[in-house]
């Protein structure tokens, strides 16, 4: 399935014909079959689907944790088929940036040391005074320019992914990738993670994001679903939420909860 029209955009993302199959035992998984489609700079896009879908093994091949069995794969015009461990940890640093369901932060490391670590590992080699002018001011886009000093025990589930967000973000990757960023969150703070991803997105950052659950979804430009492998729908949110519609949605009804 192709990726619905937008125009006056390139792809950060081309997909022909991607497949991915493992063996399990003598029994053949085909875990993506055949999937084209195109992903646009400034695009927002949820990919949902039920357990066994595709959706994780298509989003580990985007971002260049998995190789295709078969098919092309284009990342910011780069064939992805073929490339060799070190180059594909390369593209990785170079064009991308990964949130997690579970943070997958340091414990025994600040929050600036935490946003740091994707640049120890770039190259060119990033000076030190560099990476701590491009960490704080990672953090201060998020939210958490005074936390820089605190581990992540000192704070909470939202503010451990934002710090996150901000490691995501200090190398200026062309893609954010997100895996059920909201799934540890409480209401409130998943209504606060999705208005700080739009902010991003309406800045320029092209986000695509993995997650079950529809009212989350429901924040992005555009909604794929996966199911056996195939993308059985890809369209254009008409009607997408606004994060700040609804934290004063949210204020309102908890206002009246208090009077009653």
């Amino acid at each position: 399935m192709s990726a619905p029209s937008q125009p006056a955009a390139s792809p950060v993302i081309q997909l022909r014909n991607l497949a991915r199959t493992y063996q399990s035992g003598e029994v053949e998984v085909k875990a993506v079959r055949n999937v084209t489609l195109d992903i646009f700079r400034g695009d927002f896009v949820a990919i949902m689907g039920a357990s066994g879908s595709g959706k994780s093994t298509l989003m580990n091949t985007l971002g260049c944790l998995d190789q295709p069995t078969s098919g092309e794969y284009l990342l910011d015009g780069v064939g992805v088929a073929g490339l060799n461990r070190k180059q594909l940890a390369k593209l990785r640093n170079r064009k991308l940036g990964f949130v997690f369901q579970s943070f997958n932060l340091l414990a025994r490391t600040s929050a600036l040391e935490n946003v740091e670590l994707p640049m120890l590992y770039a190259l060119p080699m990033v000076p030190r005074r560099e990476r701590r002018q491009r960490a704080i001011a990672a953090l201060e886009k998020v939210g958490l320019g005074d936390r820089l000093g605190h581990h992540p025990s000192q704070l909470s589930g939202g503010q451990q992914q934002r710090i996150a967000i901000a490691r995501a973000l200090v190398n200026q990757p062309e893609l954010v990738l997100a895996d059920e960023p909201t799934g540890n969150l409480d209401t409130r703070t998943s209504i606060e993670l999705m208005g700080l991803f739009q902010e991003l997105n309406d800045s320029g950052i092209t986000i695509v994001m993995v997650t079950h659950e529809l009212d989350i979804a429901a924040y992005c430009k555009r909604m794929m679903v996966m199911r056996d492998g195939v993308v059985i729908s890809d369209s254009r949110n008409p009607t997408r939420r606004l994060a700040a519609e609804a934290r004063s949605s949210l204020d309102l009804a908890e206002q009246d909860v208090n009077l009653t």
